[in-house]
């Protein structure tokens, strides 16, 4: 993790799974502050942009330099920007499997664009808004990858039906008691006819899923005709 700002780590991430996963070993973290690969007294990671315009740029010898220094040997290089590829469950479990990750949080107007392009670096979004920095979308990213990894989750099956993992938003969840403020739980909730509650929680989960991410749901479509089809060319 390279960052301005080491001191946000872990953050949150010392709290409830992700946090007793860490102290129990499972993931580990090291905040590595960009500054202290600067060359000057005043150690300066910035400066005024090539062509005019607003804001400052992080320089690229400097954050190489930090690549260099504390960059995971054989680990990808990812940079949190709003330009990059929108963080999806799927680059989580890549993440995840993967040997670790480096992430590099710019702030003010981004980083020199050449570092990116001779580093190869990924660039990763956590969706269309800005924020001060890649410090909060990074905690998000790692939160993401984390639960993914083996022993974090008490109930590895509860992964099977979350959000996205189908390629549809996950379906409502209902407890005691049956029936508050008179609204009570769905009957086939309480049937006990798992094939019932099954057929249920798919048709909830397709119906949220097209009704709020359209997007999701094309895709989702798209899937099933693919799978359908590569069915019967094997039959």
């Amino acid at each position: 993790m390279l960052t301005l700002f080491p001191e946000m780590f872990p953050g949150p991430l010392a709290h409830s799974l992700a946090g007793k996963a860490l102290a129990d070993g499972l993931w580990a973290l090291d905040a590595v502050d960009i500054r202290d690969f600067a060359t000057d007294r005043h150690r300066s990671v910035d400066d005024t942009p090539f062509g005019g315009g607003p804001g400052m740029v992080m320089r690229a010898d400097v954050v190489d330099a930090a690549i260099e220094g504390a960059a995971l040997a054989a680990a990808p290089l990812v940079y949190l920007t709003p330009r990059g590829t929108p963080l999806s469950q799927d680059n989580a479990v890549r993440l995840a499997d993967g040997p670790g990750v480096t992430l590099i949080c710019g702030r003010f107007e981004g980083i020199d664009q050449r570092v990116l392009d001779a580093r190869d670096i990924i660039e990763i979004s956590l969706g269309d808004f800005v924020l001060s920095g890649g410090e909060p979308a990074a905690l998000a990213l790692i939160d993401a990858c984390v639960r993914l990894l083996p022993g974090v989750m008490g109930a590895d099956a509860s992964l099977d039906e979350e959000s996205f993992t189908r390629g549809l938003l996950e379906y409502p969840h209902y407890t005691r008691p049956a029936d508050w403020c008179g609204r009570r739980v769905p009957d086939v909730l309480l049937s006990g006819h798992h094939e019932n509650i099954c057929a249920w929680r798919n048709e909830q989960a397709e119906t949220i899923t097209r009704d709020r991410r359209p997007d999701l749901w094309d895709r989702y479509q798209k899937d099933l005709k693919n799978q359908k089809e590569h069915s019967h060319e094997r039959d």
